[in-house]
């Protein structure tokens, strides 16, 4: 029976890496994060005053609107957590 020929073995290549850095993450802005941190603590401050306060403070007329505001300021911290690099 007939032998079948061996294959040419070919010298492996390196892969190709990409010669472009816009596929890296721009890194934040100096006020990014303590922009970030100062609304996470506004938002507790907000909340925590509030109900010390017994609904006199931050803004009497909101009543309970107040945790409202105070958890909306203090989500728009946590979000922005979504893109510090």
């Amino acid at each position: 029976m007939p032998e079948s020929r061996p294959r040419k073995r070919t010298k492996p290549t390196e892969p190709t890496r990409p010669t472009t850095t816009s596929s890296q993450p721009k890194p934040n802005p100096a006020w990014y994060k303590p922009v970030m941190f100062g609304l996470m603590i506004v938002g507790l401050l907000w909340i925590v005053t509030f109900y010390i306060s017994e609904a006199r403070f931050p803004v009497e007329a909101w009543g309970n609107g107040n945790i409202f505001a105070g958890f909306g300021i203090a989500i728009v911290g946590f979000l922005m957590t979504t893109r510090w690099r």
